[in-house]
């Protein structure tokens, strides 16, 4: 399997990945720390599926998509943290006053999860950032002891994960997904 990661500029791929089943459904489309709350809490349905597809067409993208030859199999969101919720978040420490990009979700379809999929995606969200300047990637996953995370809850991946990417742990936050502590970890890119 060769995975290839590269900009989220499709919005028919992203739509693939982290769009609902169902049209009038309400689902994140992985807004949810990428636009102010009270946006964020304001679109619902369609709407949330045509904010992403602004998203996409804008400059950064908002993240990065894995391709196993023309098949869209992964999606991992990745943007300056100044312009996500985690530029106000009190639960996520701010480690310094660096200009970090954050990287908060890792999602892979159905179907090809259990392939490595994660870490081409939290490798090619990196590469992403690393080429639009980024000085370091934070990544704000939970830090599970090898223990099982609900899939669920799983977008935003593992210490593990992200130690295997070369991350390492900078600070402990005071979020809990799914019962389990989430770290902040960051890679600097300087």
């Amino acid at each position: 399997m060769a995975i290839e990661v590269r900009p989220a500029t499709a919005f028919d791929d992203l739509a693939a990945v982290v769009g609902p089943q169902r049209p009038d459904s309400d689902v994140c489309w992985c807004l949810s720390y990428r636009l102010p709350s009270k946006e964020n809490l304001a679109l619902h349905r369609q709407e949330r599926g045509e904010r992403a597809r602004q998203l996409v067409g804008e400059d950064p993208p908002p993240g990065v998509l894995a391709y196993d030859g023309d098949e869209v199999v992964g999606w991992a969101a990745v943007h300056p943290r100044r312009d996500t919720a985690f530029a106000t978040n009190r639960r996520i420490p701010h480690v310094d006053d660096l200009d970090v990009w954050s990287l908060w979700c890792v999602r892979v379809r159905p179907g090809h999860r259990g392939q490595g999929i994660a870490r081409h995606l939290v490798a090619g969200a990196v590469a992403f950032a690393r080429e639009r300047g980024a000085p370091a990637v934070e990544g704000y996953p939970v830090d599970n002891g090898g223990r099982k995370v609900d899939l669920t809850m799983a977008y935003v991946g593992t210490r593990k994960l992200f130690e295997g990417a070369g991350f390492a742990k900078a600070a402990d936050t005071a979020s809990v997904i799914n019962g389990f502590p989430r770290v902040l970890m960051r890679l600097d890119l300087r």
